[in-house]
């Protein structure tokens, strides 16, 4: 098996907080779980129109074969696979075959808890797939459906220019791009392009002619400016607390500028062109998933919105600043944000990060 470029260069901190805690991704992903429900019905049409099954190539006689590309550690990973079953099985109806699913995350996924959630009435065989998504992880044409849920914006690493303090994209004092000069900008949307394409070509190979593939992606609309959004106001608040924790000396100043946040929120038309630039897959569907935010409880929601950012940071800090900062910094950011929640704050009115459900197939025969 190939195992593709970048594999081993994924740090082991990129996945959220495992476990079924308080902080745990599992009990802080219900906006993930949102948008699972809202692509239910585009699933159900999509394979229902595109799924080739009298090709030669789709011979599912042995089982059907379905991965998910960060899985994490459910229950969103169940609730999306059911959905792609319950799909396939209505189409195929009378035909319906076993169905087998891997359950792709980094080697330092919690699959542990995953395998404890399990659906204990679940209609479908499972095993673990662990490694980088950036790489090939299957054998060639042996995948019907691939599906990546709100995990590509995820990078394999962070851009070097970034962290070296003799580039022009150095990123001092700050933990993104969306508030730093264009040259962190372009060192992040380069890293990006790099590591879509390489997604791209691992599922292309892995995928059988006709195969499937459902994305869901966080990401900015075109045209948009994102430095005055609700995520660079989040951002600036943990730029404030490393500050600050620098100042009392629990870290160095150095330790604070080389953090970096492996995030890159791609366009719409960003993403298009990454796809038709890969040749591999026709884009069937690619379309803005709406939805609304209960903003009357405010209270609730700056809880949650905090919860929701430690479980997927938590590994970054205690990767990066050591165990012994990772409370002690989300008290900072807890109080500073309820001091002013962002949610509320005129200067971030900006554009907020939207996701768009994009639905592809395989070309060519195998």
């Amino acid at each position: 098996m190939e195992s593709g470029e970048g594999a081993s260069s994924v740090p082991n901190s990129y996945h959220v907080l495992g476990g079924n805690g308080t902080y745990s991704y599992s009990r802080n992903s219900e906006y993930q779980m949102l948008l699972l429900e809202l692509a239910k019905e585009k699933i159900n049409e999509l394979i229902g129109k595109h799924l080739d099954i009298e090709k030669p190539s789709f011979d599912y006689q042995e089982s059907f074969r379905i991965a998910d590309f960060g899985c994490s550690t459910g229950p969103n990973t169940f609730f999306s696979m059911q959905n792609i079953v319950e799909a396939i099985r209505s189409n195929l109806r009378d035909h319906a075959p076993d169905f087998f699913i891997f359950f792709n995350d980094l080697v330092g996924n919690d699959f542990n808890t995953l395998f404890r959630n399990l659906p204990p009435k679940r209609t479908y065989y499972v095993a673990s797939l662990p490694g980088s998504f950036y790489s090939r992880l299957l054998p060639e044409a042996s995948l019907h459906i691939a599906n990546c849920s709100t995990s590509l914006h995820w990078l394999s690493k962070i851009p070097h220019e970034v962290t070296n303090k003799n580039s022009l994209a150095w990123n001092e004092g700050k933990v993104h791009y969306l508030r730093a000069p264009k040259a962190v900008k372009d060192a992040y949307s380069t890293q990006f392009k790099q590591d879509i394409e390489a997604f791209l070509s691992a599922r292309a190979q892995e995928l059988v002619a006709g195969g499937l593939m459902v994305l869901i992606v966080n990401g900015f609309p075109d045209g948009s400016f994102p430095s005055n959004s609700i995520t660079s106001g989040n951002f600036k608040i943990l730029e404030s607390c490393s500050e600050d924790m620098v100042k009392m000396g629990m870290i160095t100043k150095e330790m604070a500028d080389m953090f970096n946040l492996p995030f890159y929120y791609p366009s719409p038309a960003e993403l298009k062109a990454s796809i038709e630039a890969n040749g591999h897959f026709t884009i069937e569907r690619l379309e803005k998933l709406d939805y609304q935010i209960n903003q009357t409880n405010v209270e609730v929601n700056i809880q949650s919105s905090i919860s929701l950012l430690r479980a997927i940071i938590g590994g970054l800090i205690v990767e990066h600043f050591g165990n012994d900062t990772v409370d002690y910094l989300f008290e900072l950011y807890t109080e500073k944000y309820s001091a002013n929640p962002v949610i509320l704050d005129d200067e971030y009115k900006g554009p907020k990060v939207e996701n768009y459900f994009v639905f592809l197939k395989r070309k060519g025969m195998n």
